[in-house]
């Protein structure tokens, strides 16, 4: 019993022999041959014909493999370390050209790490290995980056100086104000390096989003690429400068030039960047605003105190607004009797300036001038338009009321060469008040809750015959009833 179990190991044992030496001697014969790469480095990403370029070539021999074997291209690490765990690239396309050969299309993994050291290979998938692809200067290193963000950043906050202590440092570091916005700024993508620059001379050893500067100097940052790099992928040139107490090193710019023309919209002052500000304008301290930035549309004489940690510098700037000034001689509310007019003039030094009159919200016909003859109580508003040199405007609103003894009275005359509107006390003018006018052939020209003054809201034809109108207000103060008459 003994004899036949030895007997039957030793066959066992020559059979898994003859196995494994059958297997080695199918590995041994298998080979993959990769050729030169039409390449000497992969610059992926950049925009060509409207879309991102990622697509690379491959070709290579084999023989002694199964029919059913397939193929890809295998990358290092950043190092040209190949890992016990393979990583391959995208394989876009394979392409038989015979028994023995192929042509494999691969892509770049976007957030690829960027290196001067990677090697590539071709790697069955019964674990055959080609010697490292050699490109057609005969290295099997590769440059490879994928060239995420492609374009000019911007650092400091856009500005152009900054300062530190003497003794201190301060950080440069490129701008992501909006993160929310993945391209927006090169920072949302981690897998980017940085070049940063001091007088046009590389900093050796200085890589990352953000640079602390010690030394005066002039200073920007570019995205490094290696040797797929551009100058147009860089910064800003910041002047940094240094402060050894306080003075007056700081500056101030306004973003649409001084002198300015607003437009309407404010121009941004901004300092030097520091720790913290303290704005001031003609001496007097801007109550609440502490940030490097100040939007305004005044002129006057802005000065700015910035912190540096440990040291303070000043800054000023005249700025000179091409706007104008204007003032009118009525209180913001006012009253007039019964018969009584009101004349209510605008000052301005305005180039070639225009005037608008407003009652109720309407514009009022033939009110072109510098000066308005009120007679009728509502809510006016005038507009000043500057329409040589600085385009620009100004508005001014008033209210004029009439006495007590008046709220009740409703106007039966429509005058439209002095107010081409129809209007009636405020107590008449709210949500629970119906007014109806009807013309004298019975149309209902009007049947509104909460008249706003604004009838007629077009022009009357009146010939020969001045027209006459009908109302009806019906509301907590009750009903009332009348005619209107319309003259020219």
């Amino acid at each position: 019993m003994m004899k036949k179990t030895t007997l039957s190991l030793i066959k066992s044992l020559l059979f898994l022999g003859v196995f494994f030496f059958t297997v080695y001697q199918s590995n041994a014969q298998a080979t993959i041959s990769a050729s030169k790469s039409d390449f000497v480095n992969i610059c992926a990403g950049e925009i060509v014909n409207g879309k991102p370029f990622n697509e690379y070539y491959t070709t290579f021999t084999y023989s002694g493999l199964p029919a059913d074997v397939t193929f890809g291209v295998e990358i290092s690490d950043e190092n040209g370390n190949f890992l016990a765990t393979p990583a391959f690239l995208n394989v876009i396309e394979e392409t038989t050209i015979s028994a023995t050969q192929k042509t494999i299309k691969f892509a770049i993994p976007l957030e690829l790490k960027g290196s001067d050291n990677y090697s590539l290979r071709i790697k069955s998938s019964n674990g055959i290995n080609s010697q490292r692809i050699r490109n057609f200067v005969n290295s099997d290193t590769f440059s490879i980056f994928y060239k995420n963000y492609a374009d000019s950043f911007s650092i400091n906050n856009q500005g152009p100086n900054a300062a530190f202590c003497g003794g201190g440092s301060l950080t440069l570091s490129i701008d992501n104000p909006t993160p929310a916005v993945k391209e927006s700024s090169p920072v949302n993508y981690t897998n980017l390096k940085y070049i940063w620059y001091k007088d046009d001379v590389l900093i050796p050893g200085q890589n990352a989003a953000s640079l602390a500067v010690n030394t005066a100097g002039n200073y920007y940052a570019k995205i490094d690429y290696g040797p797929c790099s551009d100058n147009n992928y860089s910064s800003n040139r910041v002047n940094v400068t240094s402060i050894s107490g306080s003075g007056s090193t700081t500056t101030i710019s306004s973003s649409l030039g001084n002198p300015f023309c607003a437009n309407g919209g404010n121009t941004v002052l901004t300092a030097t960047s520091g720790n913290s500000y303290v704005w001031k304008k003609d001496g007097v301290v801007i109550s609440g605003v502490t940030t490097r930035t100040y939007a305004t549309n005044e002129g006057g004489v802005y000065t700015v105190d910035v912190n540096f940690g440990g040291c303070t510098a000043s800054g000023s700037i005249n700025l000179i607004s091409n706007s104008f000034d204007a003032s009118i001689d009525v209180a913001e509310t006012t009253t007039i009797e019964e018969g009584e007019t009101l004349s209510v003039t605008v000052t301005d030094d305005a180039s070639s300036p225009t005037y608008e009159w407003y009652l109720n919200g309407n514009l009022i016909p033939g009110a072109t001038a510098d000066t308005y003859l009120v007679s009728f109580r509502g809510n006016y508003r005038v507009k000043i338009s500057q329409s040589g040199g600085c385009i620009s405007s100004k508005e001014f609103t008033f209210k004029v009321n009439g006495p007590p003894s008046l709220a009740t009275v409703i106007p039966n005359v429509i005058k439209l060469s002095t107010s081409p509107y129809w209007n009636i006390p405020d107590e008449y003018r709210n949500e629970n008040t119906k007014v109806i006018i009807i013309s004298s052939n019975g149309e209902k020209v009007l049947d509104v809750v909460n008249y706003q003054g604004d009838w007629p809201q077009t022009g009357l034809d009146i010939k020969n015959v001045n027209p006459v109108y009908y109302y009806v207000i019906k509301g907590d103060a009750g009903e009332k009833k009348g005619s209107i008459t319309v003259l020219k």
